[in-house]
């Protein structure tokens, strides 16, 4: 925007100079190129703000971003322990479901041998039902150990979780705020910028309301003229009766070689006049 404002300006300036050397236009047309320099200036200034700005929301993204990846390094912390928990709690729930098996079948099988003659494979069998009952004992205490240590990692879990929907929430309610501060100083910035530009370009209008078309051409005129006085005729001189000169046809006889010399070398010294040799055209 900056060099297309200059580029155009000294298009105008250009192309003024082709048809005049000065005049008043010129001059209002150098203020309009100032004017259109100092917007530029300002759009460059507004945008260094708006560039501080980006920063200033490039930073605040990080730094949610930093506190979001803590949170959520926490989170998954907690539910790790917690499926690892669950884990553990489920295989001590199978040991203890088959211990429990076991130990049926052990009574089970000390009931269809009571009517057994064999002494020994009925001790044999009470020693299996008195160790499947110590194990259904020892896998119900880890059973429970386990759930009870579940429920404390589910607690634990369910605390973190709910931290960490609290601390998302207030970053999303700061993020809000801050885009919506943001964007509301961006469009305040924006129309302060449209308030200036106006400005400038009203007092180019008030310049050149002033601008008077009738000075313009009069100091043209003033510049470019040649004389008040136009030059004398060339009158025919007779080269063997210089005291007869013949006019021209349809002319009166004017003053004679003498008199003409004198008027011609006292036009020189005019400081209106000029040779034709120094005229040069206004429009090629």
């Amino acid at each position: 925007i900056h060099k297309s404002f200059f580029k155009y300006s000294y298009f105008l300036l250009y192309k003024l100079r082709t048809f005049c050397f000065l005049c008043n236009l010129i001059v209002l047309l150098k203020f309009l190129f100032a004017e259109v320099d100092n917007v530029a200036q300002c759009h460059i200034h507004l945008a260094q703000t708006l560039r501080e700005e980006a920063r200033k929301m490039e930073d605040f993204r990080e730094k949610q971003k930093q506190q979001r990846k803590k949170t959520e390094t926490v989170m998954d912390a907690a539910h790790k322990q917690r499926n690892l928990q669950f884990k553990k709690t489920m295989d001590a729930k199978k040991i203890y479901e088959q211990k429990c098996r076991d130990k049926d079948e052990a009574e089970q099988a000390v009931h269809r041998s009571a009517n057994m003659a064999n002494q020994k494979q009925q001790e044999k069998l009470f020693v299996k039902l008195a160790t499947s009952k110590t194990a259904v004992e020892d896998s119900d205490k880890a059973y429970m150990q386990h759930v009870h240590t579940l429920d404390k990692v589910r607690e634990d879990w369910q605390s973190e979780h709910i931290k960490a929907c609290e601390v998302l929430e207030a970053q999303e309610c700061e993020r809000i705020n801050f885009f919506r501060n943001a964007l509301w100083v961006h469009v305040n910035q924006l129309s302060q910028q449209c308030v200036k530009s106006d400005d400038m370009y009203e007092q180019v209008r008030k310049t050149l309301e002033m601008c008077s078309i009738e000075k313009d051409i009069e100091y043209f005129v003033n510049q470019r003229k040649t004389g008040q006085i136009p030059p004398a005729p060339i009158m025919y001189e007779n080269f063997y009766c210089p005291q007869r000169n013949a006019a021209p046809p349809g002319k009166t006889t004017g003053p004679n070689l003498a008199r003409m010399l004198f008027y011609v070398l006292s036009s020189v010294d005019d400081p209106d006049y000029s040779l034709v040799d120094d005229y040069s055209l206004l429009y090629q």
